[in-house]
């Protein structure tokens, strides 16, 4: 995780006041729910922002670019949790985040909830 976390910040230039960090394993995310979390984040760019995982932070979250030089110092297989702890990141609710797809299990239960519902199909054809 870390490796590619690194890997993405080194790909911007000097332009970006931080960068949003999103998985692709949870595909359940409410779009709505994105839009009010970059709202908080465009008001306050300077502070950390991160998604409530039962009181502690995880994805998808918001590092600003004052904090990146503390992401080039992790190592291994570990996120930015634990430094956006220490930075007492902003939380806010995130629906979704917890039906991530990590098994073959978790991919059905998930595909049934899409062709259940249609919800989300619905949600992005706006």
């Amino acid at each position: 995780m870390s490796a590619s976390l690194k890997a993405g910040l080194r790909s911007f230039g000097p332009r970006p006041v931080g960068v949003y960090v999103l998985v692709v394993d949870q595909p359940l995310l409410d779009p709505a729910a994105l839009r009010a979390f970059a709202e908080r984040v465009r008001r306050n760019p300077g502070q950390p922002w991160a998604a409530d995982y039962g009181g502690k932070p995880g994805v998808p979250a918001f590092i600003p670019r004052s904090l990146w030089g503390r992401v080039f110092g992790l190592h291994g297989d570990r996120g930015a949790g634990r430094l956006l702890s220490e930075w007492r990141a902003g939380r806010c609710d995130v629906p979704g985040v917890n039906d991530d797809v990590d098994t073959e299990e978790d991919w059905r239960r998930i595909r049934q909830q899409f062709s259940r519902t249609g919800r989300l199909a619905r949600q992005f054809r706006r």
